[in-house]
């Protein structure tokens, strides 16, 4: 079967009077040979109607379950293994995946209790046993853990991952030499998994054998060459053997492979302050502050750079971050002073020499009395530091080391769980921005099919459209993208054009109603608007001009708004968006008027949501979608629109709910999103 035929014919199955005749059976092995083709999103779909047929079957909750593990949604995968396991106690393997899917999410006591009940029913399951272990490993129940690793080892004696696991155990446990042995164990079985050269390259590293630390990074790499956090701590093992040209070799690839990497141009730039290669380590500080304007390290080393570079007023902005953030941290008000002194201000340069020296021997007279700031890098138990800019307090001799002080990865590698299969196909792995469903237009051209639910169906359109009394059929489609109809901007052209040269007297609702929607599609909003206000004139009860016009407002709005910001003229910008605001309200006003003609109009809330999430007013978008997932249970841009709302007004929990059912609806988006707020 072709994905072709397969879209055609869960397109077929998702109409509403088609869910009485599924054969839930046939459909579930359909979205099972789905699934084993790794097309996650088309195989929820499927299982979707085998539990809209036959709701009180356990397989297609379990089978969707796996089908959203796969795609990082754990919690969803949790909720349907629960439903599952409801329908059906006895499914072992139900309890299996709710475990792992509550591990995942940091839930491991939980996760131990499915476990649990699984070894209750075959105690020498492996992958039971193995995910129980890690669990304990992570609840720091370490000799609980031992015991069932050594369980498990016992029955599966080659079973590698089980060696790895017991490793990291061990050097969480500080047992570095039982750590070794497991890890030698595991690569006497295979050599094919990363996890044991890393853990391997921490122990000499924290020994500071950098030659066996380099060894086991060269076989990491080997493995996963395309890693860039790699090759950033191999330079700094690389470093400390004196290897100024292996180190440096590797902080340029590993910006090669990933040019957003913030730890491998701090340290690039340190490494180029050290030759004296002063406006190259000025170029990699900038980058590290254009890509974490919070690094004070970056801040710190930049002003340094430009002191000697006798740039010594941007030396000085520099210094003023650091000083803002961290008023008691005593070094930055020295480093300010020579900067103050060569722009020829000794008094300034006084004062500030006093104020440290004032803070120090206040801090010594009375540490509890005067703090002073610390600002350090998170360092890991190895004392590498991890890169995303977390911040911990040090010893006060520490702070200035840290300073300058190479940036690398955190070393240690947690246990990678995978459940049964490698992971292809995954959606969530696809980066996209982060924004909302788009509202609904009224166009001449058919929507796209897509994995959604929705039909689109709005009753006054298509009873326009039943009348035939337009030379066109009108769509309601989400958002309006050129590139969908930019083979026909012709044609649009010609029907504008001939619709504007006929006699105004003789034109009916209808036609001013095309007109505004072709007028709509060219981006021609004034022309749009005034050709629907038309419409409406002769006919005030015409809910499909309301729509259209609600949403010509709406874009209008939104091009007026950008074309104030481009402008960038603050006052002019201030204005046009108070202008902006009353344009939004109109558009507000239009879905108001096409709901109070059809109550039931599911697009007309979605719009008014979006409006309202646009406007920053994400109380009143969560209420107009929460109408229209009254309306339609299953209308997932609404679910996936209102999670970012509940995102913004930092409601997390609840935002993961909404992505989770907006990515079983076919809101593919939304898996990303979820992936990255973990």
């Amino acid at each position: 079967m072709t994905r072709l035929f397969m879209i055609l014919a869960l397109s077929a199955n998702l109409a509403p009077k088609a869910v009485s005749q599924i054969n839930a059976e046939q459909v579930l092995t359909i979205g099972r040979n789905v699934l084993s083709m790794d097309d996650y999103m088309l195989a929820i779909q499927y299982f979707n109607q085998a539990i809209k047929a036959k709701p009180y079957l356990s397989d297609p909750y379990f089978f969707r379950a796996l089908a959203k593990l796969n795609l990082d949604d754990y919690a969803g995968a949790e909720a349907d293994c629960t439903i599952a396991i409801e329908n059906n106690k006895f499914k072992t393997e139900a309890y299996k995946l709710r475990g792992f899917s509550r591990q995942m999410q940091g839930k491991d006591s939980l996760a131990i209790e499915d476990y649990n009940i699984g070894l209750a029913y075959n105690p020498t399951d492996k992958n039971f046993l193995f995910y129980k272990g890690v669990a304990l490993t992570e609840l720091g129940k370490y000799r609980e853990a031992d015991s069932t690793f050594n369980a498990l080892l016992r029955q599966y004696p080659k079973f590698e991952e089980g060696f790895t696991a017991r490793a990291r155990l061990k050097l969480l446990a500080n047992d570095t030499i039982a750590a070794l042995d497991d890890i030698e164990k595991t690569l006497s079985l295979s050599k094919s998994q990363i996890n044991p050269y890393l853990m391997k390259a921490e122990v000499y590293w924290n020994r500071q054998d950098w030659i066996n630390a380099a060894s086991a990074l060269d076989a990491a790499i080997r493995l996963r060459p395309e890693l860039p956090e790699l090759y950033v701590n191999r330079a700094f093992v690389r470093y400390n053997s004196d290897d100024f040209f292996g180190a440096m070799s590797d902080y340029n690839y590993a910006i090669e492979l990933d040019p957003d990497n913030p730890a491998a141009y701090f340290n690039r730039g340190l490494l180029r302050y050290e030759v004296k290669d002063l406006e190259k380590a000025e170029q990699d500080m900038s980058e590290v502050v254009r890509l974490n304007p919070s690094n004070v390290h970056a801040y710190f080393n930049r002003g340094l750079i430009r002191l000697e570079e006798e740039k010594y007023k941007e030396a000085l902005n520099d210094f003023k971050v650091i000083e803002a953030r961290y008023p008691r941290f005593y070094p930055i008000y020295y480093a300010m002073a020579q900067a103050e002194s060569n722009l020829g201000n000794p008094r300034q340069a006084g004062f500030l020499i006093h104020k440290a020296e004032e803070m120090v021997e206040g801090y010594v007279h009375d540490p509890e009395k005067n703090p002073l700031d610390r600002p350090a890098i998170a360092a890991s138990r190895s004392h590498s530091v991890k890169s995303n800019g977390e911040e911990s307090q040090e010893s006060e001799s520490e702070v200035m080391e840290r300073f300058n002080h190479l940036v690398t990865i955190s070393q240690t590698s947690e246990t990678n769980l995978s459940y049964n299969e490698r992971i292809k196909g995954r959606v969530q792995d696809r980066n996209v921005n982060v924004e909302m469903e788009p509202s609904y237009a009224l166009t001449i051209v058919a929507p796209p099919q897509t994995l959604k639910s929705l039909s689109n169906y709005f009753r006054e359109l298509d009873d326009l459209n039943q009348m035939r009394i337009l030379n066109q059929t009108l769509y309601l489609t989400p958002g309006l993208n050129s590139s969908d109809f930019s083979s026909m901007m012709e044609d649009l052209f010609d029907i504008a054009s001939s619709l504007r040269s006929k006699n105004p007297d003789k034109l009916r609702p209808a036609d001013f109603l095309l007109l505004g929607i072709v007028e709509t599609m060219l981006r021609n909003y004034p022309a749009a608007l005034a050709a629907l206000d038309d419409a409406i004139a002769v006919n005030p009860r015409f809910s499909v001009a309301f729509m259209a016009r609600g949403y010509a407002r709406y874009a209008n709005a939104l091009s007026e708004l950008k074309i104030a910001k481009d402008a960038g003229n603050e006052q002019e910008a201030f204005l046009d968006r108070q202008a902006y605001t009353s344009l939004l309200q109109d558009a507000i006003a239009d879905f108001d008027t096409v709901l109070s003609l059809d109550p039931k109009v599911v697009y007309a809330w979605f719009n008014k949501g979006n409006i309202y999430y646009e406007a920053g007013d994400f109380t009143s978008a969560m209420q107009a979608y929460n109408e229209a997932i009254k309306i339609d249970p299953d209308f997932g841009e609404a679910y996936f629109n209102r999670g970012l709302a509940y995102l913004n007004a930092g409601n997390k929990t609840q935002a993961f709910a909404d992505l989770s059912k907006a990515g079983e609806l076919g809101v593919i988006p939304s898996y990303n999103i979820l992936k990255r707020m973990k």
